[in-house]
C-alpha cells in the first residue's frame, strides 16, 4: 500500500529523516512513536508531498506521491488546524467537503452519524466559526473530515492531543471500529503510548530521523516502548 525507498530528508548538513525501506500494507493499523524531534511529522508530510523529500521516494499503490496527483483520494489526513477552513462553521466546512467529494446529503449525514459519540454534541449546529472551537473541538472535526469520502488511507497526527479522556476513549473505540469494519489504513503518530499500542497492529519507533524499532508483536509493544522512553 505505502511503499518508502530510500528516503532521506536534510537541511543544510543536517540529516532530520533517514530511511532505507518501509512498507505499510493494505489494511495495517500503523503506529509512529519517538520524542520530539524524531522526525514523526516530517514523515507524514512527505508522504502527503506537503514537503519534498531530498532523496527517495514514497508510493502509494505503486504511484510516486511526489509525481502524481491520483493517490490523494486515497488519502485522508488531518495533521494540524491549518489544514481547516477557520472561517466557516464545522457544519459549512462538512458541507463544502461534501460537494468535493460529491457525495449526497444523505452520504453526509451517514458519515457525521459515526461521529456523534466523539462530537458529543459540542460540534454540529452550533453556528460558532472553527477558528474559535476548542483544540480539542478543531481536532474532532479535522479527524471527522479526514475520514471523509471513504478513503483507504487516513493519517493522523497526535489524534489523542488536546482531548479530555472521555473523548480519548471515544476517538479510541471509534478508530477500532473503523479497523474491523473496514479495509482502511491507519497511520497514526502519537506522544500517547497507552492508546496507541491499544489500537495499532504495529508500532515504528523513530530516533533523531532512523528507525530504531519496528515492532510487530501486540504482547511485547508495552514493553518495549516503557524500556526505551524510560517509563
Amino acid at each position: 500500500m505505502i511503499d518508502i525507498q530510500g528516503l532521506k530528508k536534510q537541511y543544510k548538513s543536517t540529516v532530520v529523516l533517514d530511511i532505507p525501506e518501509l512498507f505499510i500494507p493494505k489494511s495495517e493499523c500503523f503506529g509512529l512513536v519517538g520524542n520530539n524531534g524524531a522526525g514523526k511529522t516530517t514523515l507524514f508530510r512527505i508522504i502527503l508531498d506537503l514537503v519534498r523529500a531530498t532523496e527517495g521516494n514514497v508510493r502509494i499503490d505503486e504511484e510516486d506521491v511526489s509525481q502524481t496527483e491520483n493517490w490523494k483520494w486515497k488519502v485522508g489526513a488531518y495533521l494540524d488546524e491549518h489544514m481547516l477552513l477557520s472561517y466557516l462553521t464545522p457544519d459549512e466546512y462538512f458541507e463544502a467537503l461534501r460537494k468535493i467529494y460529491r457525495l449526497s446529503e444523505d452520504d453526509l449525514k451517514l458519515h457525521l452519524a459515526r461521529f456523534e459519540e466523539l462530537f458529543n454534541g459540542e460540534i454540529l449546529g452550533k453556528k460558532k466559526y472553527i477558528r474559535d472551537l476548542s483544540k480539542g473541538n478543531l481536532k474532532k472535526v479535522g479527524i471527522a473530515a479526514a475520514m471523509m469520502g471513504n478513503p483507504e488511507v487516513v493519517m493522523l497526527d497526535e489524534p489523542f492531543e488536546n482531548l479530555d479522556p472521555s473523548s480519548q476513549n471515544r476517538l479510541k473505540r471509534l478508530v477500532l471500529h473503523e479497523k474491523e469494519n473496514s479495509q482502511v489504513t491507519f497511520l497514526i503518530s502519537s506522544h500517547d503510548l497507552n492508546h496507541v499500542t491499544d489500537i495499532c497492529d504495529r508500532i515504528v519507533l523513530l530516533e533523531k530521523g532512523n528507525v530504531i524499532k519496528d515492532i510487530k508483536e501486540k504482547a511485547i509493544m508495552v514493553d518495549e516502548l516503557n524500556a526505551y522512553f524510560g517509563t
